[in-house]
């Protein structure tokens, strides 16, 4: 039985406390957007499963929406269909009724991501496409470096890339999605080449494992980079990457097949 707060949200983060500002910074970006659509395959009946606000789902002729958060749920643009308030665990479709499936930022939220991922093959005939970050991977970001309890988060809720291939019990790909330099969407590794963003705490909280740390942590956070940016001491050190065009880190689609 998967437990729900009285938002809905079904999963680790209660987003009717933090979710207010959510579609104002994780704006779908449209480079993204192209690896998610030919990872899809051209697909004409598509799940997207802990839909959100919607992001990405211009990726896809026809998008069926599922998300339990009703905070979420009210961010949608009056342009896409309503979403369906339902949990990935327990999805309301017949066996096979999708040509394709996705969830994009949202296993690492789940109450039991492999239940979840069986409900999507379930009722998908073709490729079931997830875009997540490989938590291998997320601690060699620079943030790290100011906050590691963050990023610790991360690595311990996102599920490894082969528990998510596993769970599908198909034949699977994992692809690495260069982040742009200007990014539109706003996840902590967005903001690779452009620190000053994190001050922002609207921004932050827009990633949610911020929520997870204290306000000890997002207050030393602030004091040590704006110090760092201050003196030069961060772009001594990373300042290249305001100048690289993508940066390779975490961020991957998971693709399997039947």
């Amino acid at each position: 039985m998967t437990t729900r707060t009285q938002d809905g949200s079904a999963g680790d983060v209660d987003y009717g406390s933090i979710g207010a500002g959510y579609s104002s910074y994780r704006r779908p970006d449209e480079r993204i957007a192209r690896f998610i659509a030919e990872a899809l395959g051209g697909a004409e009946s598509v799940l997207n499963v802990g839909a959100g606000a919607g992001s990405y789902e211009n990726a896809a002729q026809a998008v069926t929406a599922v998300e339990p958060s009703e905070s979420m749920r009210a961010q949608r643009p009056a342009r896409l269909a309503r979403a369906i308030d339902a949990v990935a665990e327990e999805l309301p479709f017949v066996d096979g009724e999708f040509d394709a499936a996705m969830t994009l930022f949202s296993v690492h939220q789940w109450s039991d991501v492999r239940a979840g991922l069986r409900e999507m093959r379930r009722v998908t005939r073709g490729p079931v496409v997830i875009l997540t970050c490989d938590p291998a991977l997320v601690r060699d970001f620079w943030l790290y470096r100011y906050a590691p309890e963050v990023l610790d988060t991360e690595a311990r809720r996102y599920p490894g890339v082969e528990t998510l291939s596993a769970a599908l019990g198909d034949t699977g790909t994992v692809q690495t999605v260069p982040i742009p330099l200007d990014c539109t969407d706003g996840f902590n590794e967005a903001y690779f080449g452009r620190p000053e963003y994190l001050l922002d705490p609207a921004a932050r909280q827009a990633c949610s494992a911020w929520s997870f740390v204290d306000d000890g942590v997002r207050e030393r956070f602030d004091t040590e980079l704006r110090r760092d940016l201050e003196s030069g001491a961060w772009d001594e050190e990373f300042g290249h990457l305001r100048r690289q065009a993508t940066y390779e880190g975490s961020l991957v689609i998971v693709r399997a097949t039947p």
